[in-house]
């Protein structure tokens, strides 16, 4: 749930969640108080035409049969009976002043200073699916009414018995439908908002594994579409950047071949035998620096195909070769694997991880095992290890630990560079680790399904 709120997904959901909350809130806020206040106006227009119906029917009744007629006529809202005046409320209210007006000339209609006793007894309301109360603020009061013949009576205006509702509703059942419907709509706005993002987020991490992957396709929002296609617009000029360089180191190898192999003949006609032997030394490393730096601009290369392997046959066979050469490397485990891969590129990177741990640790102790759908091939030296601030720093190119991976071991300082390169172009990872027996551990982990594959 923290990773979900952490993401774009989440945030954008949240937001608009709140966001529709909010908004539908306040909306349905306002429409039931509106709809209140009509049922009030409504109410009170419906016992203004009452009122008048009655007072002018009770003064077509004779004055001794008014008491009996009124105990009949008077209904729920409005009661009239035959009573003393009470004292004058200035000024007349709203109530009065329209049935005043409704009445005529004749008829006498005054507010007065006292109001029922149901008017100050709580009639609430309920608005927003039940979860808000609000008073009733309908007409309620008492009026002086004086007919044409001089009799005195008392309109009394109340309150309705209870809440005006409406049918008998059951709220939760109503909310759980509305936060639902609420959560589902902006749940899915966020997902088509952030899904081009996703697209964007997976095709960039993807790129540097793999430079030569499709192209985004042009869909989408006109803004989607401009990114993808500026996208797609730098992964080519990366891609052609990418073979200019090795193209250009390529060309600056084989050049060089030529003067290296005129230098090597001439410095055999030198006469000092001590002279000599450095020179020529001095003049290998340069061969070999020059040669790993185009291995390097390789390894960045994904042109090659991808071909099914068996990784433990492929690790056999890069041991055997260590071995008929003369090095001390043991093998151990089984994977169980067949994976897509590049076998040159793994050869050169099993390659070169088993040589560097022969050069500056003695000999190899290889394992390879199957854990969670990939392959780990951890490899041991007998070495001193490296110092835990240099752990990082060794995947520099060029970059050599001196005080323990002296000139006088060899090697450019490339060849763990070149081993990264190649694991990552196959979704792996490469992690360095001095043991607690001795020696440092390199562990190579080799996914057998990757997307870029």
């Amino acid at each position: 749930m923290k990773a979900f709120l952490g993401s774009m997904t989440g945030r954008v959901f949240i937001t608009l969640l709140l966001g529709i909350l909010l908004t539908a809130t306040l909306t349905q806020l306002v429409s039931d108080l509106e709809r209140q206040r009509l049922i009030e106006q409504q109410r009170d227009q419906h016992l203004l035409e009452r009122a008048e119906q009655l007072v002018m029917a009770t003064e077509i009744v004779p004055t001794s049969a008014r008491s009996v007629y009124l105990s009949v006529a008077n209904r729920p809202g409005l009661r009239l009976e035959v009573a003393a005046p009470q004292p004058l409320a200035e000024p007349p209210t709203w109530f009065a002043r329209s049935l005043a007006a409704r009445l005529g000339d004749g008829y006498r209609i005054t507010s007065t200073g006292l109001r029922p006793a149901s008017c100050d007894m709580p009639h609430q309301q309920t608005v927003l699916y039940g979860l808000i109360r609000t008073q009733w603020k309908g007409a309620c009061e008492a009026l002086n009414v004086r007919l044409r013949d001089g009799e005195e009576l008392r309109l009394s205006v109340l309150p309705p018995r209870s809440a005006i509702t409406g049918p008998e509703t059951d709220y939760r059942t109503v909310i759980s439908l509305f936060l639902v419907s609420i959560g589902v709509l902006a749940y899915l706005v966020a997902r088509m908002t952030t899904r081009p993002l996703k697209v964007l987020a997976r095709a960039a991490q993807d790129l540097g594994h793999d430079i030569n992957r499709a192209p985004l396709a042009l869909t989408g929002a006109s803004e989607i579409r401009q990114a993808s296609a500026a996208f797609n617009a730098m992964q080519a000029r990366i891609r052609q950047y990418i073979f200019q360089r090795t193209q250009m180191l390529a060309a600056i190898t084989h050049d060089l071949q030529t003067p290296l192999t005129r230098m090597r003949l001439r410095l055999e006609k030198v006469g000092d035998v001590e002279l000599q032997e450095r020179l020529v030394g001095d003049l290998s490393a340069m061969q070999e620096m020059v040669r790993e730096g185009l291995v390097l601009a390789r390894s960045m290369d994904t042109t090659e195909n991808m071909h099914m392997l068996d990784l433990d046959s492929l690790l056999e066979a890069v041991c055997a070769d260590a071995v008929d050469a003369g090095q001390q490397v043991e093998l151990k485990g089984h994977a169980g694997i067949a994976m897509l891969g590049r076998p040159l590129d793994l050869r050169r990177c099993l390659g070169n991880l088993i040589d560097n741990a022969v050069k500056y640790g003695r000999n190899a102790r290889v394992c390879v095992e199957r854990m969670n759908g990939a392959a780990r091939v951890r490899i041991r030296d007998s070495g001193p290890g490296i110092p835990a601030g240099e752990m990082a720093r060794v995947f520099d190119p060029f970059y050599r630990v001196e005080t323990s991976r002296s000139r006088e071991s060899g090697g450019t300082g490339l060849g763990l560079t070149i081993a990264r390169n190649i694991a990552e172009q196959h979704g792996g990872s490469i992690a360095l680790a001095n043991h607690p027996e001795g020696g440092l551990e390199v562990t190579l982990v080799l996914p057998e399904y990757y997307p870029n594959k």
